[in-house]
């Protein structure tokens, strides 16, 4: 098998991030199961997962996790996905980014302090 070229690999990144922020699940788990990086980021190091999260697609979270992908991996600017769903007010993803276990203190801002700016407390366990 010929390996790719950077710039049909970067190709292969971008539509899986489409594919993450669409919620195409089937698609984009089939890209995983043929090699892709689980946790793969795109250049601001927003994972699938991430994207996924931030745009309330929580089948396609439901399935990244089940597949292996890390909740409390950070972008560049520090945030993570759990914060993410909550800043957007999706409260299904993050109802399974919980009992996936997301660290309730990762990333910038935590999803703690997340949920108490946007109301959404209730949320998440030991409120």
């Amino acid at each position: 098998m010929t390996p790719l070229t950077a710039e049909q690999s970067a190709r292969v990144v971008a539509l899986a991030m489409e594919l993450a922020r669409a919620g195409r699940t089937a698609q984009l788990t089939e890209f995983v199961a043929h090699g892709l990086p689980v946790d793969t980021a795109d250049a601001q190091s927003n994972t699938l997962l991430m994207l996924a999260a931030y745009h309330g697609h929580a089948d396609t979270v439901r399935a990244l996790l089940r597949l292996g992908a890390d909740p409390d991996l950070p972008n560049d600017r520090g945030q993570v996905a759990l914060a993410g769903a909550l800043f957007k007010g999706a409260d299904d993803v993050s109802a399974v980014l919980v009992e996936a276990g997301a660290d309730l203190d990762a990333g910038t801002p935590t999803a703690r302090a997340a949920a108490a700016l946007f109301g959404r407390a209730h949320l998440l366990p030991g409120r």
